[in-house]
């Protein structure tokens, strides 16, 4: 069973979810149990449309001394709303373990984001089966770049 699997399947209020995980994050320097020991970020962005200040959870993975975000909206075939709003605003603030830092967001593009993709499929099944269920749409890959 996967750390998702209690969410499999079932509607859910992300912006509920989403306050509770950034929640227990704070509270747990960083750590949220759901997500057993997977690294997760807060980012800090920007709305594209909106210009209002937007906190989101994410789990990250930590590859070659860098930190990757991947677009997989859990396999559905709309794009998450962050990735908009990383592509207008691409310099925000991120919060990792105690760590509340700026930093570049950098959308990998062409070879870069394949490979990303098929190391990430190769290492997470369930990543894998999200590249299959969001197809046609082609899942972002975002590198955290701290300045």
């Amino acid at each position: 069973m996967t750390v998702f699997a209690q969410w499999e399947g079932l509607m859910m209020d992300w912006k509920i979810l989403n306050r509770n995980v950034i929640e227990e994050f704070r509270i747990n320097s960083g750590r949220v149990a759901q997500f057993g020991d997977l690294p997760v970020v807060i980012l800090n962005t920007i709305g594209a449309k909106t210009g209002n200040l937007l906190e989101v959870p994410l789990i990250t993975v930590i590859d070659d001394g860098h930190m990757y975000l991947f677009g997989t909206n859990a396999g559905a075939k709309k794009q998450p709303v962050w990735i908009y709003n990383l592509r207008a605003n691409p310099v925000i603030d991120v919060e990792f373990k105690t760590d509340v830092f700026s930093a570049n967001l950098t959308e990998l593009i062409g070879q870069q984001r394949k490979t990303r993709i098929h190391l990430q499929s190769q290492r997470t099944p369930q990543f894998a089966d999200y590249v299959t269920s969001s197809a046609p749409r082609r899942i972002a890959v975002f590198r955290i770049d701290r300045l």
